[in-house]
Protein backbone atom coordinates (compact mmCIF):
# COMPACT_ATOMS: atom_id res chain seq x y z
CA UNK A 1 0.00 0.00 0.00
CA UNK A 2 2.61 2.43 0.75
CA UNK A 3 4.48 1.38 -1.93
CA UNK A 4 1.23 2.61 -4.39
CA UNK A 5 0.97 5.75 -1.97
CA UNK A 6 4.74 6.76 -2.64
CA UNK A 7 3.83 6.31 -6.32
CA UNK A 8 1.34 8.74 -6.11
CA UNK A 9 2.97 11.39 -4.28
CA UNK A 10 6.00 10.94 -7.21
CA UNK A 11 3.18 11.71 -10.25
CA UNK A 12 2.21 14.93 -8.30
CA UNK A 13 5.14 16.00 -8.46
CA UNK A 14 5.45 15.66 -12.11
CA UNK A 15 2.20 16.88 -12.62
CA UNK A 16 3.58 19.98 -10.93
CA UNK A 17 6.54 20.27 -13.24
CA UNK A 18 4.12 20.39 -15.96
CA UNK A 19 6.30 17.96 -18.16
CA UNK A 20 5.63 14.42 -19.10
CA UNK A 21 6.83 11.37 -17.13
CA UNK A 22 9.69 10.89 -20.20
CA UNK A 23 11.07 13.92 -19.08
CA UNK A 24 11.03 14.00 -15.98
CA UNK A 25 12.99 10.54 -15.86
CA UNK A 26 15.60 12.83 -18.34
CA UNK A 27 15.98 15.47 -15.67
CA UNK A 28 16.29 12.81 -12.55
CA UNK A 29 18.64 11.08 -14.97
CA UNK A 30 16.73 7.52 -15.01
CA UNK A 31 15.67 5.25 -17.56
CA UNK A 32 12.07 6.28 -18.47
CA UNK A 33 10.66 2.33 -18.17
CA UNK A 34 12.14 1.99 -14.97
CA UNK A 35 10.11 5.06 -13.91
CA UNK A 36 6.97 3.57 -15.61
CA UNK A 37 7.85 0.64 -13.85
CA UNK A 38 7.81 2.53 -10.33
CA UNK A 39 4.49 4.35 -11.28
CA UNK A 40 3.09 1.78 -12.18
CA UNK A 41 3.29 -0.08 -8.77
CA UNK A 42 6.07 -3.05 -10.60
CA UNK A 43 9.27 -1.60 -9.26
CA UNK A 44 10.16 0.48 -5.99
CA UNK A 45 11.94 3.58 -5.73
CA UNK A 46 15.79 3.49 -4.60
CA UNK A 47 16.51 6.08 -1.69
CA UNK A 48 18.82 8.02 -4.40
CA UNK A 49 15.77 8.23 -6.63
CA UNK A 50 13.38 9.63 -4.16
CA UNK A 51 16.11 12.06 -3.65
CA UNK A 52 16.44 12.95 -6.56
CA UNK A 53 12.95 13.43 -7.28
CA UNK A 54 12.11 15.80 -4.35
CA UNK A 55 15.43 17.71 -5.30
CA UNK A 56 14.26 18.42 -9.27
CA UNK A 57 10.47 18.93 -7.74
CA UNK A 58 11.52 21.03 -4.74
CA UNK A 59 10.46 18.95 -1.89
CA UNK A 60 11.06 16.99 0.91
CA UNK A 61 12.08 13.52 0.65
CA UNK A 62 10.11 13.00 3.70
CA UNK A 63 6.88 14.46 1.43
CA UNK A 64 7.11 11.49 -0.90
CA UNK A 65 7.43 8.93 2.03
CA UNK A 66 4.26 10.38 3.43
CA UNK A 67 5.90 11.39 6.63
CA UNK A 68 4.94 14.34 8.56
CA UNK A 69 6.98 17.36 8.98
CA UNK A 70 10.37 17.09 11.01
CA UNK A 71 9.79 13.19 10.95
CA UNK A 72 12.86 11.26 9.97
CA UNK A 73 12.74 10.08 6.74
CA UNK A 74 15.29 6.98 7.65
CA UNK A 75 12.49 5.90 9.97
CA UNK A 76 9.76 5.91 7.26
CA UNK A 77 11.76 3.87 5.15
CA UNK A 78 13.02 1.48 7.67
CA UNK A 79 9.16 1.01 8.77
CA UNK A 80 8.50 -0.40 4.51
CA UNK A 81 8.14 2.31 2.67
CA UNK A 82 8.91 2.14 -0.90
CA UNK A 83 12.68 2.16 -0.68
CA UNK A 84 15.23 -0.57 -1.79
CA UNK A 85 18.46 1.43 -1.62
CA UNK A 86 20.68 3.25 1.46
CA UNK A 87 18.74 4.36 3.70
CA UNK A 88 17.58 7.84 3.16
CA UNK A 89 17.92 10.79 5.84
CA UNK A 90 16.38 13.91 6.48
CA UNK A 91 16.82 16.10 3.58
CA UNK A 92 17.73 18.75 6.68
CA UNK A 93 20.11 16.85 7.60
CA UNK A 94 21.72 15.45 4.09
CA UNK A 95 21.09 17.99 1.89
CA UNK A 96 23.88 21.14 1.74
CA UNK A 97 22.98 24.27 3.44
CA UNK A 98 23.25 26.35 -0.53
CA UNK A 99 20.72 26.68 -2.61
CA UNK A 100 19.88 24.52 -5.32
CA UNK A 101 21.89 25.23 -8.81
CA UNK A 102 19.97 25.67 -11.82
CA UNK A 103 18.60 22.11 -13.24
CA UNK A 104 18.99 20.95 -9.70
CA UNK A 105 21.72 19.34 -7.81
CA UNK A 106 21.36 16.24 -9.64
CA UNK A 107 21.76 17.62 -12.66
CA UNK A 108 24.64 19.70 -11.71
CA UNK A 109 26.30 16.48 -10.27
CA UNK A 110 26.03 14.81 -13.13
CA UNK A 111 27.19 17.62 -15.57
CA UNK A 112 30.35 18.01 -13.38
CA UNK A 113 30.97 14.51 -13.77
CA UNK A 114 30.66 14.70 -17.32
CA UNK A 115 32.94 17.52 -17.85
CA UNK A 116 35.96 15.93 -15.62
CA UNK A 117 35.86 12.44 -17.60
CA UNK A 118 36.08 14.15 -20.79
CA UNK A 119 39.17 15.93 -18.92
CA UNK A 120 40.93 13.51 -17.24
CA UNK A 121 38.67 10.03 -17.64
CA UNK A 122 36.12 8.03 -15.75
CA UNK A 123 38.90 6.20 -13.38
CA UNK A 124 41.03 9.83 -12.91
CA UNK A 125 37.97 10.99 -11.28
CA UNK A 126 37.06 10.71 -7.57
CA UNK A 127 33.99 11.61 -5.46
CA UNK A 128 35.80 14.02 -3.56
CA UNK A 129 36.64 15.97 -7.29
CA UNK A 130 33.26 16.01 -8.26
CA UNK A 131 31.97 17.41 -4.72
CA UNK A 132 35.08 20.24 -5.52
CA UNK A 133 33.51 21.05 -8.48
CA UNK A 134 29.78 21.64 -7.39
CA UNK A 135 30.68 22.99 -4.14
CA UNK A 136 29.34 20.61 -2.34
CA UNK A 137 30.23 17.57 -0.02
CA UNK A 138 30.83 14.23 -0.56
CA UNK A 139 28.20 13.52 1.55
CA UNK A 140 25.76 15.39 -0.85
CA UNK A 141 27.08 13.41 -3.97
CA UNK A 142 26.39 10.05 -2.12
CA UNK A 143 22.83 11.22 -1.31
CA UNK A 144 21.79 11.66 -4.91
CA UNK A 145 24.37 9.08 -6.29
CA UNK A 146 25.21 6.42 -3.87
CA UNK A 147 28.16 4.71 -5.76
CA UNK A 148 30.31 5.24 -8.47
CA UNK A 149 28.40 3.00 -11.01
CA UNK A 150 25.25 4.74 -10.43
CA UNK A 151 26.82 8.01 -11.08
CA UNK A 152 28.59 6.55 -14.09
CA UNK A 153 24.77 5.25 -15.47
CA UNK A 154 23.69 8.48 -15.00
CA UNK A 155 26.74 10.00 -16.68
CA UNK A 156 26.37 7.94 -19.79
CA UNK A 157 22.59 8.38 -20.09
CA UNK A 158 22.75 12.42 -19.51
CA UNK A 159 24.56 12.34 -22.52
CA UNK A 160 22.67 9.82 -24.40
CA UNK A 161 19.47 12.50 -23.75
CA UNK A 162 21.68 15.25 -24.32
CA UNK A 163 23.01 14.13 -28.05
CA UNK A 164 19.68 12.96 -29.00
CA UNK A 165 17.95 16.32 -27.73
CA UNK A 166 20.44 18.34 -29.86
CA UNK A 167 20.16 16.07 -32.93
CA UNK A 168 16.38 16.56 -32.88
CA UNK A 169 16.40 20.17 -32.42
CA UNK A 170 19.11 20.61 -35.00
CA UNK A 171 17.34 18.50 -37.77
CA UNK A 172 13.49 20.06 -37.40
CA UNK A 173 12.09 21.02 -40.07
CA UNK A 174 14.71 19.49 -42.25
CA UNK A 175 12.80 17.86 -45.08
CA UNK A 176 15.36 17.00 -47.40
CA UNK A 177 17.26 13.48 -46.87
CA UNK A 178 20.46 14.90 -48.29
CA UNK A 179 20.77 17.74 -46.64
CA UNK A 180 19.63 16.01 -43.27
CA UNK A 181 22.41 13.02 -43.24
CA UNK A 182 24.83 16.37 -43.93
CA UNK A 183 23.74 18.03 -41.17
CA UNK A 184 24.40 14.87 -38.99
CA UNK A 185 27.64 14.43 -39.81
CA UNK A 186 28.31 18.00 -39.26
CA UNK A 187 27.19 17.78 -35.77
CA UNK A 188 29.27 14.63 -35.38
CA UNK A 189 32.52 16.19 -36.29
CA UNK A 190 34.83 17.30 -33.44
CA UNK A 191 35.57 21.18 -34.72
CA UNK A 192 34.79 22.92 -31.52
CA UNK A 193 36.29 22.34 -27.36
CA UNK A 194 32.67 21.35 -26.89
CA UNK A 195 32.41 19.05 -29.45
CA UNK A 196 35.80 17.39 -28.56
CA UNK A 197 34.91 17.14 -24.74
CA UNK A 198 31.92 15.37 -25.59
CA UNK A 199 33.60 12.64 -27.53
CA UNK A 200 36.50 12.59 -25.40
CA UNK A 201 33.52 11.20 -23.11
CA UNK A 202 32.48 8.76 -25.78
CA UNK A 203 35.79 7.61 -26.26
CA UNK A 204 36.05 6.98 -21.85
CA UNK A 205 32.75 5.12 -21.83
CA UNK A 206 33.48 2.61 -24.73
CA UNK A 207 36.26 1.33 -22.78
CA UNK A 208 34.19 0.94 -20.09
CA UNK A 209 31.00 -0.44 -21.79
CA UNK A 210 33.87 -3.48 -22.69
CA UNK A 211 33.71 -3.95 -18.50
CA UNK A 212 30.83 -2.80 -16.96
CA UNK A 213 27.55 -4.94 -17.87
CA UNK A 214 25.12 -1.84 -17.44
CA UNK A 215 27.06 0.78 -19.65
CA UNK A 216 27.38 -1.75 -22.01
CA UNK A 217 23.27 -2.01 -22.16
CA UNK A 218 23.11 1.81 -22.37
CA UNK A 219 26.07 1.49 -25.00
CA UNK A 220 23.60 -0.93 -27.12
CA UNK A 221 21.13 0.94 -26.41
CA UNK A 222 22.60 4.54 -27.45
CA UNK A 223 23.77 2.59 -30.66
CA UNK A 224 20.56 1.52 -31.70
CA UNK A 225 19.08 4.23 -32.02
CA UNK A 226 21.62 6.66 -33.45
CA UNK A 227 21.76 4.03 -36.43
CA UNK A 228 17.99 4.40 -36.34
CA UNK A 229 18.07 7.50 -36.49
CA UNK A 230 20.16 7.05 -39.92
CA UNK A 231 19.18 4.72 -41.54
CA UNK A 232 15.75 6.36 -41.42
CA UNK A 233 17.16 9.21 -43.01
CA UNK A 234 18.79 7.63 -45.38
CA UNK A 235 15.67 5.20 -46.41
CA UNK A 236 13.63 8.93 -46.69
CA UNK A 237 16.34 9.47 -49.50
CA UNK A 238 16.01 6.69 -51.38
CA UNK A 239 12.29 7.20 -51.35
CA UNK A 240 13.25 10.99 -52.19
CA UNK A 241 15.42 9.63 -55.13
CA UNK A 242 18.07 11.64 -52.81
CA UNK A 243 19.65 8.59 -52.21
CA UNK A 244 20.54 5.42 -54.45
CA UNK A 245 18.52 2.12 -53.62
CA UNK A 246 20.42 0.72 -50.77
CA UNK A 247 19.78 -1.45 -47.37
CA UNK A 248 19.65 1.49 -45.24
CA UNK A 249 20.33 -0.75 -41.99
CA UNK A 250 23.72 -1.86 -43.52
CA UNK A 251 24.45 1.72 -44.65
CA UNK A 252 24.17 3.43 -41.73
CA UNK A 253 26.10 0.86 -40.23
CA UNK A 254 28.54 2.06 -42.70
CA UNK A 255 28.12 5.09 -41.67
CA UNK A 256 28.46 5.41 -37.87
CA UNK A 257 31.17 3.36 -37.91
CA UNK A 258 33.06 5.63 -40.19
CA UNK A 259 32.26 8.68 -37.74
CA UNK A 260 33.05 6.82 -35.12
CA UNK A 261 36.76 5.54 -36.31
CA UNK A 262 37.77 8.72 -37.82
CA UNK A 263 36.68 10.84 -34.59
CA UNK A 264 39.04 8.55 -32.70
CA UNK A 265 41.94 9.55 -35.09
CA UNK A 266 40.84 13.23 -34.70
CA UNK A 267 40.78 13.15 -31.17
CA UNK A 268 44.24 12.00 -31.25
CA UNK A 269 45.35 15.30 -32.09
CA UNK A 270 45.77 18.84 -31.05
CA UNK A 271 42.53 21.00 -31.75
CA UNK A 272 43.10 22.58 -35.32
CA UNK A 273 43.92 20.15 -38.13
CA UNK A 274 46.92 18.08 -38.61
CA UNK A 275 49.52 16.77 -36.59
CA UNK A 276 53.64 17.12 -37.75
CA UNK A 277 52.31 17.72 -41.64
CA UNK A 278 50.38 14.76 -41.20
CA UNK A 279 47.12 14.90 -43.62
CA UNK A 280 43.78 13.38 -42.84
CA UNK A 281 43.82 13.98 -39.18
CA UNK A 282 41.74 16.97 -38.27
CA UNK A 283 38.24 17.65 -38.07
CA UNK A 284 38.01 19.00 -41.58
CA UNK A 285 39.54 15.83 -42.64
CA UNK A 286 37.23 13.79 -40.92
CA UNK A 287 34.03 15.41 -42.48
CA UNK A 288 35.12 15.60 -46.14
CA UNK A 289 35.86 11.95 -45.86
CA UNK A 290 32.40 11.52 -44.81
CA UNK A 291 30.66 13.54 -47.51
CA UNK A 292 32.92 12.00 -49.99
CA UNK A 293 31.96 8.93 -48.32
CA UNK A 294 28.20 9.59 -48.80
CA UNK A 295 28.51 11.08 -52.55
CA UNK A 296 30.62 7.68 -53.77
CA UNK A 297 28.04 5.34 -51.94
CA UNK A 298 24.70 7.00 -51.50
CA UNK A 299 23.75 10.06 -53.47
CA UNK A 300 21.59 9.15 -56.77
CA UNK A 301 23.79 9.68 -60.07
CA UNK A 302 21.14 12.12 -60.99
CA UNK A 303 20.60 13.61 -57.80
CA UNK A 304 20.34 17.52 -57.62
Amino acid sequence: MQQDEVAARVRQVIDAAGVSAREFARRIVIDPSKLSRSLNGTRRFTAAELARIADIGGVDVGRLLGAADGVDAAGRAASGAAVTASPVRSASASRPPVPSPEGGRPLQIVRETVRLIAERGFHAVRVADIAAACHTSTAAIHYHFPGRDELLEAAVRWCMDEDTRRRSDATAGTRHAGDELRLLIELQTPRTEQQRRQWCVWLDLWAEAARSTTVGRLHVEYYRQWRGTVADVIRRGVEQGVFRPVDADGAALAVTALIDGLASQVLATEPGGQEDGIPGTGAQAMHDALIAHVDACLTAPTAG
